[in-house]
């Protein structure tokens, strides 16, 4: 070979070598934190992550490869809460992804930089976490997970498969529903309409929603509303089998309380909600502002109900209620 010859093959490939690196490096991480008002160990939970991860692969997010997740199961302990929400923002990741209203509350708290999207809240502008549905305004928006007037569709759906209830109770926890007051209104308002005596609870711990049970069993013809709540959510199994141990029909707003045992379940398809959430990750990351990124209502909801609770109970599920249903538990 002649010395011109080789020296221009030598600079081509010398040329080459830096494209041949860069192709070989491997793509930006990029972080985010996740923070849940559950315990590690609660099942529906992680599905919700699970359902949050597969969106998130078929964005072309891989945790692992392009994405790194930090979790924090913070269970609705407030002062766990809290300390979770620190050690979230001291990571100084891209964005932080929230289960529930005190979870975004702690966030909030702890910054108003760090792009922050809630996956399940109630009323974020009367809770202060954004400016307005359309333009929230600040570094927080995220998925609404019900709209107040569905307690009176739960008082309708008690009366509708339980028509002897005449008492309906609703219960909450004070800490982790500070939103409460919105949905009393609809729920008097439902059961003045079907005669039906209302009764309102606050309850923060189960030992008391057990004791608060066992009194409204003590006279005939009672119901139990759950109340959407992170404390009732993160605790459905426990619900549902302290209804059916004191004879309550219930009705909640989570599909993991009718699978766990629980009379009805009426309410928005949660894991759709966190499928969206997956959408904003991406965008977010790829420079869109959650300032310019509405706010949005559930649009799927799912009614479940549980033969085998009724029959507990000894009531027949009318066949209208059934073929209204989105699945029926045998």
């Amino acid at each position: 070979m002649k010395r011109r010859e080789f020296i221009t093959l030598l600079g081509g490939a010398v040329a080459a070598w830096p494209l041949a690196a860069r192709a070989q490096q491997p793509e930006r991480m990029r972080r985010i934190g996740v923070l849940m008002a559950y315990t590690e160990t609660n099942s529906p939970a992680q599905r919700l992550l699970v359902v949050f991860r597969e969106a998130l692969a078929k964005l072309g997010w891989i945790e692992g490869r392009n994405l790194r997740i930090d979790y924090r199961w913070a269970t609705t302990d407030p002062k766990l809460i809290e300390q979770s929400a620190k050690e979230l923002v001291a990571l100084s990741p891209d964005l932080i992804l929230s289960s529930s209203s005190p979870t975004t509350a702690a966030l909030q708290r702890e910054t108003r930089s760090i792009p922050i999207i809630f996956a399940i809240v109630v009323d974020p502008v009367g809770q202060g976490f954004i400016a307005s549905l359309a333009k929230p305004g600040g570094n927080i928006t995220g998925f609404i997970n019900l709209e107040t007037s569905i307690t009176g569709k739960f008082v309708e759906l008690l009366k509708e498969i339980a028509p002897s209830v005449s008492r309906a109770a609703i219960f909450f926890n004070p800490a982790t529903a500070p939103y409460f007051e919105m949905y009393l209104a609809p729920f008097k308002a439902a059961a003045s309409s079907f005669g039906v005596e209302a009764i309102v609870a606050a309850i923060r711990d189960m030992a008391e929603l057990d004791v608060f049970a066992k009194e409204l069993a003590q006279k005939p013809n009672g119901g139990l509303i759950v109340m959407p709540d992170s404390f009732s959510n993160a605790r459905s199994a426990e619900i549902a089998a302290l209804a059916t141990r004191h004879g309550l029909p219930a009705v909640a707003s989570v599909r993991q309380f009718a699978e766990a045992g629980g009379l009805l379940s009426f309410g928005s398809e949660t894991s759709d909600n966190y499928r969206r959430a997956a959408n904003y990750v991406d965008r977010i990351l790829k420079g869109e502002k959650p300032s310019d990124l509405p706010a949005q209502f559930p649009v799927k909801f799912e009614l479940v109900i549980n033969l085998k609770a009724a029959k507990a109970l000894g009531l027949n599920v009318p066949w209208q209620l059934q073929q209204r249903a989105d699945e029926v538990i045998e």
